[in-house]
């Protein structure tokens, strides 16, 4: 393993390609999963025996959060983060393309149940689930998402296919959609045989039972542990091919108790993910925290251009959340600022790449795996004692390489 590279927190006064197969094996790929949402189940989403065993296997690398928030049970973030990247990972080793990939671990987040995004999303005031995702191709720079779902079990994958389909038109040479909501949405996830089951059924015993006692007890409970009403939200996945294919994604059930209709960062353009791809250098980024303040300071694209002309990518990842999260005019009224970011730059010409994450959060869970490691790794974020979230920023980074 690399050296970890780390800015210790500050606080806002201080200064401080290879053509892949899968067009094909996605129109022949048993989608159709298990009844259940157990993490042992997330494998069967993708069935790898379809994948051709005389395509080159495709080296790369997976990382995955779930979500910048107050951890509460690292146990289980542990596991999830675990599996997901074991399971993007299996896609690339099997001849799969880095935005299957990235689908494939964003899955297995929404099914396990105790993120929020799927299966399990936090419920909005009125009762309901609304599920947004999105999904950027670094090197086509094609983006898809779609919001409002409630009835789409898995909306990254939504996300993925209206990402792809961009370059296509439809007939009578319509424009194709970049982001889908409501019920257009789910309808068109009926027509393209995506998995839809009722309502109800999305919704999990934590998520009622956090929802009932929120919805009853909310400034009784803010005053009584002096926790803001922010649960776990955004979780995300990037990943990156050996030839520097990359592609972020994310997917969020939305802040809890939100208005029905809200619709987060993690379906808009330039907020919830970015990827981009230029000649050897690779960035990709996915975002987590207030929604709101993510879109208006479209972070995760700031991130991205900022690192394309920095040397240093932590020191670059620092200002970008100092200048414009945490100080940006965008949100000069407001005293606290939460959220995250998972990034990752690459250089395809000597497949060195770093793993970076930063948060003005409490805490912040991540996973990532290479394709020639045995086994994920898993990383628990914290901002010392010493600094107050929502003021201080905790940046760090970690050396991965990928076979050339």
């Amino acid at each position: 393993m690399g050296k970890t590279a780390t800015v210790h927190a500050i606080s806002l006064n201080e200064s401080v390609q290879l053509h892949t197969i899968g067009m094909v094996c996605r129109r022949k790929r048993d989608w159709r999963e298990k009844e259940g949402h157990s993490l042992s189940s997330c494998a069967n989403l993708y069935n790898l025996k379809h994948i051709n065993a005389n395509k080159c296997i495709m080296a790369g690398f997976v990382a995955v959060h779930t979500g910048a928030g107050n951890c509460v049970n690292e146990t289980k973030y542990k596991k999830i983060c675990k599996e997901s990247c074991l399971l993007g990972t299996s896609i690339l080793k099997s001849g799969g393309t880095a935005l299957e990939a990235c689908e494939a671990a964003i899955v297995a987040l929404e099914n396990c149940g105790y993120t929020n995004a799927g299966y399990g999303s936090n419920l909005t005031w009125d009762g309901r689930i609304e599920c947004e995702a999105s999904i950027m191709d670094g090197a086509t720079r094609q983006f898809g998402a779609c919001t409002n779902l409630s009835r789409v079990k898995n909306p990254i994958r939504l996300a993925r296919i209206l990402c792809e389909r961009q370059s296509k038109l439809l007939s009578m040479d319509r424009i194709p959609p970049m982001i889908l909501c409501g019920d257009g949405a789910v309808k068109y996830a009926q027509e393209i045989n995506l998995p839809l089951v009722n309502e109800e059924d999305m919704i999990s015993n934590k998520a009622r039972k956090t929802y009932d006692h929120y919805r009853q007890n909310i400034e009784q409970y803010e005053n009584t542990f002096n926790v803001k009403v922010t649960p776990l939200d955004t979780v995300g996945a990037v990943v990156v091919d050996s030839l520097g294919n990359c592609v972020a994604g994310c997917s969020s059930g939305g802040l809890i108790l939100k208005l029905s209709g809200r619709i987060g960062q993690a379906a808009c353009y330039g907020a919830g993910c970015w990827a981009s791809k230029e000649k050897n250098k690779s960035i990709a980024t996915c975002t987590t925290g207030n929604g709101e303040y993510l879109m208006r300071t479209l972070l995760a694209r700031e991130i991205v251009t900022n690192l394309k002309n920095d040397q240093c990518s932590i020191l670059s990842l620092h200002k970008t959340f100092k200048n414009d999260f945490l100080e940006s005019p965008f949100l000069k009224h407001l005293d606290e600022v939460y959220g995250g970011a998972l990034t990752l730059v690459y250089d395809a010409e000597n497949g060195d790449g770093e793993l970076l994450w930063s948060h003005t959060t409490q805490s912040f869970c991540i996973g990532h795996m290479s394709t020639k490691q045995k086994s994920p790794r898993f990383v628990f974020s914290t901002l010392p004692e010493s600094k107050k979230q929502g003021k201080s920023i905790m940046v760090q980074g970690q050396h991965f390489k990928v076979p050339i």
